[in-house]
């Protein structure tokens, strides 16, 4: 059975929006985003790429799908763009209409959590969540995901969308690795009691 691996950039208090760019993710008026970028590494940049080696798929929310085909495609400066192009990427949204414009790209049909489920069953390699945060909450209150490899950078913002929101449903988590950068951000992963 394949696992769903939800990796996310997280500051202390939670906040998981927009780490990436200024621009990124401004709902709700936030303003602090590009946060992660002062804090890569090497050894963040290791980490993420050994990540990335054992993941056979991707799984995303209509928003970060929206971004990363925005953003990624055209960026031939780094070792991911490959990487994320010839991934097959299934996307969670009510809104979008296939066919979808980035390659290996395939819209999850009906309910997302039903189409996790079936797509866990299939034999193959890991299912990756970046971002999608929404799709990450939906899985969650089904109890579909089963690792957390979380980038928690020594930052306080104060506010902005988080990971585990208020009300959110609960979860018994084992640590079963951790590694400290250069920079202080602690990745830390977890897996499904």
């Amino acid at each position: 059975m394949r696992k769903v691996v939800v990796t996310s950039s997280l500051t202390l208090d939670g906040v998981m929006q927009g780490p990436g760019r200024a621009d990124e993710d401004v709902r709700g008026g936030f303003d602090r985003g590009g946060w992660a970028l002062p804090y890569n590494d090497p050894v963040m940049g290791r980490v993420m790429g050994k990540g990335m080696s054992r993941t056979g798929a991707l799984l995303l929310g209509r928003r970060t799908y929206e971004d990363f085909a925005a953003v990624w495609p055209d960026r031939k400066d780094n070792p991911f763009t490959e990487v994320l192009d010839n991934l097959q990427k299934y996307v969670a949204s009510t809104t979008l209409t296939g066919p979808l414009p980035w390659m290996n790209s395939t819209l999850l049909e009906g309910d997302a959590a039903d189409a996790v489920a079936d797509l866990k069953e299939q034999p193959g390699p890991d299912l990756a969540i970046l971002g999608s945060g929404k799709l990450i909450q939906s899985l969650r209150r089904r109890n579909l995901i089963d690792e957390y490899v979380l980038l928690i950078h020594p930052l306080v913002l104060g506010s902005g969308r988080r990971l585990f929101p208020d009300g959110g449903s609960p979860a018994d988590l084992r640590l079963v690795d951790s590694v400290t950068t250069t920079t202080g951000v602690v990745i830390a992963t977890y897996q499904a009691v």
